[in-house]
């Protein structure tokens, strides 16, 4: 392989040199008669920095970032910098009230068209003439929504039924069933760090194996097999019923209610107890290690090498590999992770213990604290399209700007319930303090404001289980783009809120283990992601913060707002029975019954 650089000879003369990997040091320094022993050491680091750049600068790794409401690849370079993506929006089947489905067929369409598209333009525009390939993309990662579970049979490569999303609420019965015949939905908080909840693929494992024929039939005949999102795309790139890999990673099983997390195996007692084979269950591996490899079109043989969930995987993309660093991912939900080091720590305050990465099958496992909040971008999509008023989600900003502060209006976005820390499935939204001068302006700020406010919570929880202050918070996502959003967030944590320049720290996380699971970035194979200088270079050249939001309120008003919104907040509480269930509620017969 041959190289022209040019190197600054004595005299400041620029001189071309063609040298091949092997150039040695006497080919070096013949540019120059009597060179020192200084230039001569100079001149070779150049040569073979020079040469390392070189190979990498037209080398990539992928990354598909597979969530609730879209589907991404972005392409990174040696650098850390993404330089090309693409994006396909992914619609939510809402069948009934509380029941949220997506189509797995077009998931998985939707990733082929993403990675295509991304390979197409890398070829028009020149980063890769040749498109992508196993020769210059050197590895694929995949992150994903969480929890969202998918039943298909290996035999025929279909899905059994629509995926059931995590937002999904249909198995409140099948949990009061399990809550009722256990005494309590702490059964399982010590071994999986979780309670037993609508939230996690356990319930829904369990209400499609009652509800749904062809998954029982699949069952029976050994063909069916379960999967988070990321278990589906990878089992479907890797050759689907043609030998396709059924693997997940520990952060994702760590979100099933299934897996133990000191052991990071599958709970054959747990199981048992459900009624759940775990021969429907995929193999548990790290989150940066080669599972397998594209088996068919233009990226056939590049490996498949990093696995996060999507809010782990945020939590590598921003870099938080200390115990006590803690991040807020702003998106459909809203979720914070703390990261608590080498061993899981019990939350009494509401909280999820999860595991945060293993990057690597011999690197220690992180394990994080996580506080979850439902509705975060939901609810502004829930105002353009449920009640119009607005046109785009882009709009959000300047209509609650427009106001200074919401009048009085507290909106609790309780649509299926509350999460941490409360975890009350019983609550329904709620907008309170209404007054004849609230106008939309007024309800866009109190539901941008709800998501401050819900965080808030959810910090103070964290601060109670760790018995340290947090003194700033690390954001990402889509909605944090909001500048108003981020400002509240700061006056209300009375912290510093740090956002970066990048705020697609998602898909950043899963590019991360998957380079460093071939030595793209790094030869230290993840033991030591915090060291790593190769990933260190990349964060700061590519992630540097572009703002930080400052609290600019008294402490005073801070604790009096945060007293408003949980008084807000009880007065959600007891709306629902404990039998109730939204899918079979007629409220037209309760209009009738009420007019009588």
């Amino acid at each position: 392989m041959l190289v022209k650089s040019s190197i600054i000879g004595r005299g400041g003369v620029s001189k071309s040199l063609l040298f091949s990997k092997k150039a040695t040091l006497r080919q070096a320094v013949s540019l120059n008669s009597r060179p020192t022993t200084t230039t001569r050491f100079q001149r070779l680091i150049f040569i073979f920095s020079r040469n390392k750049m070189t190979e990498n600068t037209s080398r990539f790794v992928a990354a598909i970032d597979q969530g609730t409401s879209s589907t991404r690849v972005l392409l990174y370079d040696h650098s850390g910098r993404a330089v090309l993506s693409h994006q396909v929006p992914l619609p939510l089947i809402t069948p009934k009230p509380g029941w949220v489905e997506q189509d797995p067929e077009y998931i998985m369409k939707t990733c082929m068209e993403c990675l295509d598209q991304v390979g197409a333009k890398a070829k028009e525009s020149g980063l890769a003439p040749e498109g992508l390939s196993k020769n210059n993309l050197m590895a694929l990662g995949i992150t994903n929504q969480r929890e969202t579970s998918i039943m298909w049979d290996k035999k025929t490569g279909k899905p059994l039924h629509n995926s059931l999303v995590w937002l999904d609420t249909r198995t409140r019965i099948v949990v009061k069933k399990l809550v009722s015949q256990f005494g309590s939905a702490d059964q399982f908080r010590a071994e999986t760090g979780l309670p037993i909840s609508t939230y996690f693929s356990a319930s829904k494992i369990k209400w499609l194996m009652e509800n749904v024929p062809q998954v029982r039939e699949a069952i029976e005949a050994k063909s069916a097999a379960f999967g988070t999102v990321d278990s589906w795309v990878m089992w479907n790139l890797s050759g689907g019923a043609s030998g396709g890999r059924h693997v997940t990673d520990v952060t994702n099983a760590s979100r099933t209610m299934l897996m133990d997390l000191k052991t990071l195996n599958w709970s054959k007692s747990i199981c048992d107890q459900l009624g759940i084979p775990m021969d429907i269950l995929p193999e548990i591996r790290s989150s940066a290690e080669v599972y397998g490899h594209v088996a068919s079109g233009p990226l056939a043989g590049v490996p498949i090498a990093g696995c996060l969930g999507d809010q782990q995987s945020a939590l590598v993309g921003q870099r938080c590999f200390s115990p006590g660093s803690a991040k807020n991912t702003y998106g459909t939900g809203c979720f914070m992770l703390y990261n608590t080091g080498s061993d899981p720590v019990q939350s009494k305050h509401g909280l999820l213990t999860t595991v945060g990465y293993k990057l690597g099958k011999d690197a220690p496992v992180s394990y994080a604290l996580e506080g979850s909040v439902a509705i975060a971008g939901a609810g502004i999509e829930w105002l353009k399209n449920n009640l119009g008023i607005i046109n785009d989600p882009k709009e959000i900003d300047g209509l609650a700007g427009s106001v200074p502060s919401t009048g009085g209006l507290f909106f609790v976005p309780a649509f299926s319930g509350l999460f941490a820390p409360y975890w009350r499935p019983d609550a329904r939204g709620i907008a309170i303090g209404m007054t004849s001068f609230t106008t939309k302006a007024h309800f866009a700020r109190a539901m941008l404001e709800s998501v401050a406010f819900q965080t808030t919570e959810i910090l103070a929880a964290m601060e109670a289980d760790s018995g340290v202050k947090i003194s700033q918070l690390r954001v990402d996502g889509g909605l944090s783009k909001s500048n108003l959003l981020m400002q509240v967030q700061a006056d209300l944590l009375g912290a510093d809120v740090k956002r970066p320049a990048d705020i697609e720290t998602t898909a950043r996380g899963a590019a991360y283990a998957a380079g460093l699971a071939v030595g793209f970035w790094g030869a230290d194979g993840g033991k030591s992601p915090a060291d790593n200088a190769d990933i260190a270079a990349g964060a700061t050249s590519t992630t540097g913060l572009k703002k930080t939001f400052e609290p600019s309120v008294s402490a005073h008003n801070r604790e009096k707002r945060m007293q408003l919104w949980k008084k807000a907040v009880q007065r959600t509480l007891d709306w629902v029975s404990e039998d109730h269930d939204d899918s079979k509620h007629d409220h037209d017969e309760d209009d009738k019954e009420f007019t009588k």
